[in-house]
Parts: structure tokens; sequence; C-alpha cells
């Protein structure tokens, strides 16, 4: 009998297992695959998220595997280009870009420093429940093919956005906004890039460094262009950005060198799940989804690894009943992320409205805004608050007045 079962031990599971297990609860950790594993995913942290490994004890291990640091940005709109870095935050004044074959690792690895029992290769089918419908456990197969049953106070899915866990539970959709674009990314060589995202008209491209000298490359546009873009995928590539970022194109087609293939990501609407039940509940995508075009998804599932950890541990605790833990966790959730979700829906549609538009004008020449916005992309200004109309119209009095 266990504490709780994290089901999914990527960015969202293993942080979770690892922050319960070092409070004292007996937790076990599985997941379908066996690490290191790769995934979908342009894995970009933030200064934030960088913070919270440097609290957990894994910031170092992380810096000593060959990721360059992120010390520069360049972000444009239509020819607007804004370039700076955030100020540096409790003393961290880079982010970083690490493979999730690295970083996934790197986290399973933390949690079973911590004491969780892991068992890879673990795919669960169905969940035990007692008679009153409560979540006990799990049934699954393991690593042999051996039919598992698991028990548990609490199952946490952590397993993503086609998540087992939320899907037997039947949790409940919300706050749904339909996905408009997608995205085809690889890896170069050659190339001496620090953090770019350039806007254009219904398209983006980007790149940033990441392990061993390389750096990722990846196109966004809106999903009407999909087949279009699919049929071609390095020529597609390679035209948006000559059509938003010249200086980049070139780059590209001089020393670019192509060291993997292209993935591609046609992305799922942006959404809220129902995030907990009786004897359950969900972390990461598996509750909570947006578009990655703001690079918010590993810090978000940091963020909410922290608090779901500190909700159950209060109600395993006995300070408060679970239930009661828990719908606070969801509420703090939502309303912590309300701005993001919004702001990224918005930058997600690539066609950005006229009011963005005047903000992102006024932003070159303001000392001040700038260091706000750069704070905002490090993830420690929040959008709420960088985007309030009391701050926007200073901003736009501001550069009025210029």
């Amino acid at each position: 009998m266990y504490d709780v079962i994290v089901v999914g031990a990527r960015c969202a599971g293993s942080p979770v297992a690892m922050l319960l297990a070092r409070r004292g609860h007996r937790v076990l950790l599985v997941d379908r695959v066996s690490f290191p594993s790769d995934t979908i995913s342009t894995h970009y942290l933030q200064q934030a998220a960088l913070l919270r490994l440097r609290e957990w004890g894994l910031l170092d291990a992380l810096t000593a595997t060959n990721c360059r640091p992120i010390t520069d940005m360049t972000v444009s709109h239509l020819g607007v280009v804004i370039r700076g870095f955030a100020d540096p935050v409790d003393g961290l004044a880079f982010s970083m870009a690490p493979r999730r074959i690295v970083l996934d690792k790197l986290l399973l690895d933390g949690a079973v420093a911590a004491g969780v029992e892991v068992r890879e290769g673990f795919s669960v089918r169905d969940l035990i429940r007692h008679d009153d419908g409560t979540v006990a456990g799990i049934v699954g197969r393991d690593a042999t093919g051996a039919v598992v049953e698991e028990r548990a106070t609490l199952v946490v899915g952590a397993d993503g956005r086609n998540s087992v866990v939320a899907d037997l539970v039947g949790a409940d959709f919300y706050k749904v906004v339909p996905a408009a674009s997608f995205i085809y990314y690889s890896y170069f060589s050659g190339l001496d890039w620090q953090f770019h995202s350039r806007f254009g008209d219904h398209e983006q491209c980007a790149g940033w460094p990441t392990h061993d000298g390389l750096t990722l490359v990846t196109a966004m546009r809106n999903l009407e262009d999909f087949e279009e873009f699919r049929a071609d995928i390095d020529g597609s590539l390679r035209r948006t950005f000559r059509s938003v970022a010249p200086e980049l194109a070139e780059d590209l087609d001089s020393h670019g060198v192509q060291e993997d293939r292209y993935y591609g990501i046609r992305y799922p609407d942006n959404y809220y799940r129902t995030s907990y039940g009786p004897g359950w509940a969900l972390t990461g995508d598996a509750g909570y989804h947006k578009d990655p075009v703001t690079g918010l998804g590993i810090t978000d599932a940091f963020r909410c690894a922290d608090l779901l950890t500190e909700h159950v541990d209060q109600a395993l605790r006995g300070d408060r009943p679970m239930d009661e833990a828990l719908a606070e966790y969801q509420r703090l959730r939502d309303e912590e992320s309300a701005g993001a979700f919004n702001f990224t829906t918005t930058l997600g549609e690539l066609n950005f409205p006229p009011h963005l538009v005047a903000l992102w004008r006024a932003l070159p020449n303001n000392e001040t805004a700038r260091a706000q916005f750069f704070g905002m992309i490090a993830g420690v200004v929040p959008s709420s608050v960088f985007l309030a109309p009391e701050n926007v119209e200073s901003i736009m009095l501001a550069a009025a007045a210029v």
C-alpha cells in the first residue's frame, strides 16, 4: 500500500513523486517507457524553471550536461525587434533548453534518490475503485507483461495530454480554446545562435541552443497550411525563415547542417480539465495544456508539481481533508495560470490583435517596459502584471511622449 501512485515519469510526474518522497511519503512512480527516453518537445526552460531545479538540488547536474546557456534573446514581430534578457533572478542570469532525453532522466534520477519506487515499462490499463467509486489504485502490465495491481491513498495522473488516468476517471474539459497552429523542428550544427523567436504574418520561426553544440530550429504556421507545409517540410521551414527573418535564413542556408529528422506537432486544443476527484488528481498536461508558443510548458509542470505536493502533503498528514486540499490546488492552479493561458492562446493564433501590435511597437525604446517583458518571458513577471491595463496604459503613454 502506497501513499501516492504517480502515473507518468516526465516533467510533471517525477518532480511530484520526488517532492512527496522527500516529505516522507511512500510513493510509486510508473511510466510506460524506459528511460532515458526522448519525447516531442521544444524543451525550453525559463529562469523560473531553473530556479526550481536549483531549489530541488538538480540544477548543477543539469548544467554539467553540456547544454549551452541562453543569455541573450531576440524577439520580433513584423520587423519590430526587441533584444535583451531578463535581469538576474536570485543570481541566476541564464535560461536553458535541455533535450528531454537528458532532462527527464535527470528528474527521474532525482525521484529515485529521494526514495521513490520506480517501475519503467509499466502500462496502466485500469483503476481500482472502492464500492463508492473512490479510486484506490491502478491495474497495469509491467515490463514482463504480467498483470499487476497496486493500491494507494491517491493516484496522480501526470501522463500528458493523452492521459490514461484522466480518461479513466472521466475528467471533464473546460475553458477549451481550439488549436490554431502547428510546428516542425529539427536540430542543426554549425549555427552560433542564442534565443530567437520571430513572428511574421500568420507564421513564426525560432531557434535556440541545446546540447552538444546543436541548435533547435523551428517554424510554426496556422493549421490551414499544414498539408502544404508537410509536403515539403525542409523547403517550407526555410521559406518561413526567409519571409520572417532573412538574416537567420541566410545563416541557416550557409552554415547549418541538419543532424536529425524533422519532428512535427499538430497541436491539440488548449484546455483545462477537472483535476481532482475521490482518490485521484491530475497534474501537468494531463490537467492543463496550452500552445507551446510561449515556452511555458515545463515551467508550468514544475510549478504545478510544487503546488500539488504542498496540498497532498497537507492531506496525507491529516491537516485537512484530501478533497478540500485538492480543490484548493485546482483553484490556485487555474488562478495563477489564467493570464499566461489567455496570452498564449492569443499568440498561438499567429495574428497579433491591434492592441498587442501597438504594445509591441512601444517596447523597443522603453527600458523599464522591456525589462518587464523579458521578465515575463523568464517566468518571473506574471503576464497578468505585465498586461494589466494600468501597466499597458503607462507603457503607451511613455511611447506617445517620445
